[in-house]
């Protein structure tokens, strides 16, 4: 039973109903859902960096429950829970688009069944996932020969690389770090990160670098790694920020990050 609290003091002021007016909202130009791991470290880190000099652009997330250790097997089990997670980001308010950010993840339950899922709840929202991203972007900057560098086991490697060769890119060289737990490649180092990107990124068969899974921290080191290179590089997360933001109709340019920021679509 509810009881109502009281107090024999008197109010020197009860003013109710103070009028009011209403503006057009923290993301009146673009509001963005993103689904984020229960595991992941990083995503919201780098995307406040990206994102946040962004006037009237606002982004919105939700977790969803998956494994640290990163197997195809345990990727695929997400995909019952997106729907669900979808749902959590503004019920009832405007998405203008929705990222599903898991890169292998949304490669094994694919691109069309994450969209599916997501449409459960949020129908005809424009839909994205890192990898889709990342594709789109390399397509977008003229980039045909990657260098993938990834903390996945083999096989996974393997998929993600048939993947963006399905998808009109050629992979002719590849790294990893070959490590399942994904806590712990949250905290691959800076300078572990850019020793990779420049040895592969590096390869004269190769005209940009894509560096894959969101709990990696790269960011930051895009517009270093691109003036040592001399050719784009882009992450998981960098990529789905932009994806994301250009399918929610926002195409301005986002300096110091790189020449994907830079690129409308």
């Amino acid at each position: 039973m509810l009881v109502e609290p009281r107090s024999d003091t008197p109010l020197l002021v009860d003013r109710r109903n103070i009028p009011f007016s209403l503006d057009k909202g923290i993301a009146h130009r673009a509001a963005l859902g993103v689904i984020v791991l229960a595991t992941d470290h990083t995503l919201e880190h780098e995307w406040r960096l990206m994102l946040s000099g962004l006037p009237g652009v606002g982004y919105y997330q939700s977790r969803l429950w998956n494994s640290a250790s990163i197997t195809p097997e345990s990727l695929a089990e997400m995909e019952r829970e997106l729907s669900y997670a979808a749902k959590l980001i503004r019920p009832g308010e405007r998405i203008d688009a929705m990222a599903y950010a898991c890169t292998s993840g949304a490669m094994v339950i694919g691109d069309d069944v994450v969209a599916a899922r997501i449409h459960e709840q949020r129908p005809n929202v424009p839909t994205t996932a890192p990898l889709a991203a990342a594709v789109a972007g390399l397509h977008a900057l003229g980039s045909r020969r990657v260098a993938l560098l990834t903390p996945y086991v083999y096989r996974i490697n393997r998929m993600m690389r048939a993947y963006m060769e399905e998808r009109g890119l050629s992979v002719p060289v590849m790294g990893s770090f070959n490590h399942e737990n994904d806590n712990e490649v949250a905290r691959i180092d800076a300078a572990s990160l850019r020793e990779a990107v420049l040895e592969l990124g590096g390869h004269p068969a190769v005209d940009a670098a894509f560096v894959s899974c969101t709990s990696l921290r790269l960011a930051e080191q895009i517009e270093q790694l691109e003036a040592v290179l001399g050719k784009p590089v882009t992450s998981s997360n960098h990529a789905l920020a932009w994806h994301t933001l250009r399918l929610a109709g926002y195409g301005e340019s986002i300096e110091g990050f790189g020449a994907l920021l830079r690129t409308r679509y």
